[in-house]
């Protein structure tokens, strides 16, 4: 059965108290909105739709080029890109009262056999009484420390092209050992490579399909069994 409070939205309303909504923007790059009026991107691109507000802050990564922007909207408060210095990485701890936002850097391969140590990141937002995790550009599984880091994560988005990133088998598993509450696949091409995803994890996760681009989401609310949350990228008008 579907989670008995997940709530549909639209990116204008108001978000009710202690919760998150989320609305997924396509690619990579999701809008979360807290109850206070907060307005978080990720994996910022410059572009969130032909409306929308100015993101009080964006997180970014640089694997590939459609994760980041080299231009962003100077109205913006907070630019968190991924990475920092070649090979030294970035560390993020914002503290903004209603959410905190911080990094767990991880690192990126080449096609040449080579790559930069933490070149990028996967970002961590913590929220009325939830965690929340973006995987971001991932190129490789976790380390126990890295995961470690990451700690219980309630929500987690994670990247399921297969190939971009890491390979479906390796990114099955790291979704499986994570073991969050509510798993938002993105950076899917296809039906046909989304359903490759459900397919592959329907044994150990309920798959709610029921939504469109947006979902409310609640501690209180959080499914009683692992869901696999299927939101379908349309963005802000």
């Amino acid at each position: 059965a579907a989670p008995e409070r997940l709530w549909r939205a639209g990116w204008t309303d108001a978000v009710p108290a202690d919760s998150i909504r989320l609305h997924y923007i396509g690619h990579s790059t999701f809008l979360m909105q807290t109850p206070g009026g907060l307005a978080v991107a990720t994996d910022y691109t410059g572009h969130l739709g032909s409306a929308g507000p100015v993101p009080d802050v964006v997180t970014m990564n640089h694997a590939h080029s459609s994760h980041w922007t080299p231009s962003p909207d100077p109205r913006i408060p907070h630019v968190l890109p991924g990475w920092g210095e070649y090979g030294v990485g970035v560390e993020h701890w914002l503290d903004l009262g209603e959410m905190l936002i911080r990094n767990v850097p991880t690192d990126i391969r080449s096609g040449y056999g080579g790559g930069e140590p933490n070149g990028n990141s996967i970002f961590v937002f913590e929220a009325a009484g939830l965690c929340i995790a973006h995987l971001g550009h991932l190129h490789h599984e976790p380390t126990d420390r890295q995961y470690a880091a990451l700690g219980r994560i309630d929500v987690l988005m994670v990247p399921v092209d297969g190939g971009m990133t890491l390979d479906l088998p390796s990114m099955m598993r790291v979704v499986g050992r994570l073991r969050s509450s509510v798993v938002i696949p993105m950076h899917w091409f296809s039906e046909a490579t989304l359903g490759r995803f459900l397919s592959g994890m329907s044994d150990e996760f309920l798959i709610d399909a029921s939504h469109g681009p947006e979902v409310t989401l609640s501690l209180h609310g959080l499914p009683s069994r692992p869901t696999i949350l299927v939101l379908h990228p349309e963005p802000l008008r």
